[in-house]
C-alpha cells in the first residue's frame, strides 16, 4: 500500500488530524465542481485544466466520526463503552470525543444501584429496561431494600452540594417512573413497612418528591387496610359467574347478529383485555414458572387473554356442532357466518379473535364435516383460506409479523378494494389487537436460548435488553388501543355468555352424530389446531425511546436472532413452550392432527408443522431446541432444552430433570428417547452426543426410567378445551393445549 503522503499528494485533508485515519476512496470532479461527466467530457476537462495549469479537483472520503467499542469491568459490574471521535469541519480543526456506556452484566446490587447513576453515565434506557424485566432475576422487595439502604447513606458533603442535588433528581426520576408505569408492584407488597421506611428518605426540597411521598403513604395505607380487612380485597382474577345452562342455548341465534356487530363486540372484549395486559407477564422466565406451586396467580393478565381466546373458539365450535339435526346447507350458513365475522375482525385489526375463529374452523370436529364444507359458498371458502394464511407458521410467522409492522400503529387496516368500500364510512381510529402467542413465543425462545448469567455469575443484562425490545412492541400496540371507544350490545353479549363449554370428547361426539366417520375429507386446507377448553385459567395461573416505526422493524437484532433460532426447530411455537399433552384414549377421540394427513390419532400437536430437513436453508450447524417430557401422574409436561453439538446424553438428562423440578443427580437412572413419527422410538446412547444421535424428523423426546416398560401415551387423561394458547397444568387437573 502507498504511503499516506503519496496517496494524498502530500496535502493535509481538512478535518483529519491523525495519520491513522484511513482514506476509503475518492471521486474526480470537473474543474467547476460539478458532478462527474462522461468519458469524453472528462478528457476535455483534463485538456482544459492542463491548458489553464489548474489541478483537477478531487473529493476524498474518510470516516470523520470514528467509534470504538470496549468493555470495562468494575467491582461487580461490566460496562459496554462506546467512544466516538467527532471531527470538526475544515474551519475548526479541533475534534471532540464523546463517551457513553451501558451495562452489559452485573451483580444484583450493582444493577439496582445503577438506576441512580444511569443518566449521568449516558445509559438513558436503563431505567425503562430494568423496570420492565427485573422480575426475571430479583423481586420488588429486594430492589426496595437496596435502594432504601442507599438513600440512608446519600452521597455528597451537604444537602446543597452538586453531587447531592444530582442524586436527589435521579431518585425522583426512578420512583416517579416506577409508580406511574408499574403501580401494581407497590400495591402487591404484603407488608407496608418498606413504604413507610422509604417515604421520609425521599428528597425534602422538591414538589415532585412531595407528590411521591404522598403517593407512597396512600399505598401503604391501602396495604394496611387490606391486611386488616382481607375479605374486602378479593383477587382480581377470581370469577363468581355460574356456568351457562345448556338447555337455554340457541346455537343458530348467532345468524341474527350482523357480522359487523359480532366483530365489533368481540373487538371490544379483546381490546379491553389487551389494554389491561401487563407486558412483563409475557416474559419467558415468568410464563414458564406458572405451574410451580405457590405461583398460581402469576401472569393473570395473560391468562385472561387466553381465557377469552378459548371462549371464542368454543363459541364457534358450539354454534356449528350443537344443533345436530340441521341439514348440511343450513350448517354451511353457520360456517359462512363465522367466516364473515373473521373477515370483519380482520378489518378491525383484531388478530386475536381472527385467529381464534380460524383455529376453531380448522379443528377436527368441524374440519371433518365434508358435506357441510361442500355446501359452503366458494367465495367464502376462498376468503377463509386467505385469512388462514395470515397465521401460517412459515418463516416464523413472517406474514403475521409483516402485518403488525404495516398496521401496528396505522389508523386503519390495509384491506383490498372490496373491504375498503364496505368500511369507507368508518371514522373512528382503530387500535391493533395482536395474536399474543407470537410475542409469548419470542420471549420464551429468548429465555430458553440466552443464558441468565455469565460464567462469572453476573446477571446477563444484555438478555434483558433483548427482551425489552419485544415488550416495547407490545406497549406500542397497547397505546394504539387506549383511545378506542365501543358500545356494548347486550343482546349479543347475552348470547355469547350463554354458550356451553364443550369438552374435546363432546365436540367430536357431536361431529360424528352430524356425519358418521368415513373417508378423509378431500379439502386441501388441512387442520392445524385442535380445540380444548380451560375453564378456570384464573385460578391457575415503558415509555419508549426512538421512532415508533422502528419498533416494528422486524429486521432488528432481536428478531434476526429469533428468526435464525427458529430455523433450528421443527415448530418455532410449540417446541419452545412448556406443554402438557395427553394421548387419545381411542381412535374415535383424536387429540391432535397432523398438517399433512387427516389421521385421527397422533402423538403431537398439528401445529408442530412439517419436519425440518437437516439440510434446510439456514438450519444451524451447532444448536437446536428440543422438547423433553416425563410421564407424570397428572399429565405429560414438556420442557424445552437447548441442545448444542457439544452436549452429551448425561448433561441433557440432568438439564431436563432440573427443569422438571427433579434431582439432576439421578440422571444415571434415566434414558433419553426420541419420539419419532408413526409411534416409533429412538433410544439415544447413554454416553452419546445427543445433537448428532437425534434425527431431524422430530423435536419431541421422552425421559424414561431405565427398566420401565410403560408404553408412551398409555395413560388416559381427560382434557377440557383450549384453543391455540400454551397448554397449562392447572393444579394437576385441567390441561390446555398450546398451538401458536
Amino acid at each position: 500500500m502507498l504511503h499516506r503522503n503519496l496517496r494524498t499528494g502530500g496535502c493535509n485533508l481538512p478535518g483529519v488530524e491523525s495519520s491513522d485515519v484511513p482514506l476509503i476512496g475518492y471521486r474526480p470532479l470537473s474543474p467547476d465542481g460539478g458532478t462527474p461527466s462522461s468519458q469524453s467530457g472528462r478528457s476535455e476537462n483534463v485538456e482544459n485544466s492542463q491548458a489553464e495549469s489548474s489541478p483537477m479537483k478531487t473529493t476524498w472520503y474518510c470516516p470523520l466520526d470514528l467509534s470504538t467499542v470496549v468493555e470495562e469491568e468494575e467491582e461487580g459490574i461490566i460496562y459496554t463503552v462506546v467512544v466516538k471521535q467527532h471531527h470538526a469541519g475544515p474551519n475548526s480543526p479541533v475534534s471532540t470525543v464523546s463517551r457513553s456506556q451501558c451495562v452489559k452484566a452485573g451483580t444484583e446490587e450493582k444493577l439496582v444501584l445503577h438506576l441512580l447513576h444511569s443518566f449521568s453515565l449516558g445509559d438513558s434506557s436503563f431505567i425503562s429496561i430494568f423496570l420492565s424485566t427485573y422480575r426475571s432475576f430479583t423481586s420488588t422487595e429486594r430492589v426496595l431494600d437496596i435502594l432504601i439502604d442507599r438513600l440512608e447513606h446519600p452521597p455528597g458533603d451537604s444537602v446543597k452540594s452538586q453531587t447531592r442535588q444530582s442524586f436527589n433528581k435521579a431518585v425522583c426520576t426512578v420512583f416517579s417512573t416506577w409508580l406511574s408505569e408499574y403501580p401494581e408492584d407497590f400495591k402487591n407488597l404484603g407488608d407496608p413497612s418498606r413504604l413507610l421506611r422509604l417515604a421520609p428518605l425521599l428528597p425534602q426540597d422538591s414538589t415532585s418528591a412531595a407528590d411521591l411521598r404522598a403517593h407512597l403513604l396512600r399505598t401503604a395505607e391501602e396495604l394496611s387496610e387490606r391486611a386488616l380487612l382481607p375479605d374486602n380485597h378479593r383477587d382480581q382474577t377470581s370469577s363468581s359467574s355460574s356456568p351457562p345452562d345448556p338447555s337455554k342455548f340457541e346455537a343458530t341465534s348467532v345468524l341474527g347478529f350482523p357480522a359487523a356487530l359480532t366483530a365489533e363486540q368481540l373487538t371490544k372484549i379483546e381490546t379491553e383485555l389487551f389494554v389491561r395486559l401487563v407486558p412483563y407477564h409475557c416474559l419467558g422466565s415468568l410464563w414458564s414458572q406458572r405451574d410451580k406451586k405457590g405461583r398460581e396467580g402469576v401472569c393473570w393478565s395473560v391468562r385472561a387473554t387466553i381465557r377469552q381466546f378459548n371462549k371464542l373458539a368454543n363459541a364457534v365450535l358450539a354454534s356449528c356442532l350443537w344443533p345436530t339435526k340441521l341439514r348440511s346447507q343450513q350448517r354451511a350458513r353457520l360456517l359462512e357466518k363465522w367466516i364473515n365475522v373473521a373477515e370483519e375482525c380482520r378489518a378491525r385489526k383484531n388478530f386475536s379473535s381472527l385467529y381464534s375463529i380460524v383455529s376453531a374452523l380448522q379443528s377436527n370436529p368441524i374440519h371433518r364435516l365434508r358435506r357441510t364444507w361442500q355446501e359452503t359458498d366458494r367465495e367464502a371458502l376462498r376468503r377463509y383460506e386467505e385469512l388462514a394464511e395470515i397465521f401460517s407458521d412459515k418463516d416464523n410467522y413472517s406474514q403475521s409479523r409483516e402485518l403488525l409492522k404495516e398496521e401496528g400503529t396505522s389508523k386503519f387496516a390495509n384491506l383490498d378494494n372490496r373491504m375498503n368500500n364496505r368500511h369507507h364510512n368508518r371514522s373512528n381510529a382503530q387500535g391493533t389487537v395482536p395474536y399474543l402467542g407470537i410475542f409469548l413465543t419470542d420471549l420464551t425462545m429468548l429465555d430458553t436460548a440466552v443464558k441468565d448469567k455469565l460464567d462469572n455469575g453476573y446477571i446477563n443484562f444484555d438478555k434483558r435488553r433483548r427482551e425489552f425490545e419485544v415488550l416495547a412492541q407490545i406497549r406500542l400496540l397497547q397505546s394504539s388501543c387506549k383511545n378506542c371507544v365501543f358500545v356494548a350490545d347486550e343482546a349479543f353479549l347475552q348470547w355469547y355468555h350463554s354458550v356451553p363449554t364443550l369438552t374435546e370428547e363432546q365436540s367430536y361426539r357431536l361431529s360424528n352424530e352430524i356425519e358418521a366417520p368415513s373417508e378423509p375429507s378431500p379439502r386441501s386446507l388441512m387442520p392445524t389446531v385442535i380445540i380444548t377448553q380451560c375453564p378456570d385459567l384464573s385460578s391457575s395461573r415503558t415509555s419508549l425511546a426512538g421512532d415508533g416505526d422502528s419498533l416494528f422493524d422486524f429486521h432488528s437484532p432481536v428478531n434476526n436472532f429469533l428468526s435464525k433460532l427458529t430455523k433450528h426447530m421443527r415448530s418455532p411455537s410449540v417446541s419452545c413452550l412448556d406443554v402438557d399433552t395427553s394421548p387419545p384414549t381411542n381412535e374415535s377421540t383424536p387429540v391432535a392432527l397432523t398438517p399433512t394427513t387427516p389421521t385421527k390419532t397422533h402423538r403431537r400437536s398439528a401445529s408442530c408443522g412439517n419436519n425440518l430437513p437437516s439440510n434446510a436453508p439456514g438450519s444451524g450447524p451447532d444448536m437446536r431446541i428440543i422438547r423433553i417430557r416425563m410421564d407424570l401422574h397428572d399429565g405429560n409436561l414438556y420442557r424445552s432444552i437447548l441442545v448444542t453439538s457439544n452436549d452429551k446424553t448425561p448433561a441433557v438428562i440432568s438439564s431436563a430433570l432440573e427443569k422438571h423440578n427433579q434431582d439432576p443427580k439421578q440422571a444415571s437412572r434415566y434414558e433419553l428417547i426420541q419420539l419419532l413419527p408413526e409411534g416409533k422410538e429412538l433410544v439415544i446412547p447413554a454416553t452419546g452426543n445427543v445433537f448428532y444421535a437425534m434425527t431431524s424428523s422430530s423435536v419431541d423426546f421422552l425421559l424414561r426410567r431405565k427398566g420401565g416398560n410403560t408404553p408412551v401415551g398409555s395413560q388416559s387423561i381427560t382434557t377440557e378445551t383450549s384453543a391455540t394458547f400454551p397448554r397449562i397444568k392447572a393444579k394437576g387437573r385441567r390441561l390446555v393445549r398450546t398451538l401458536f
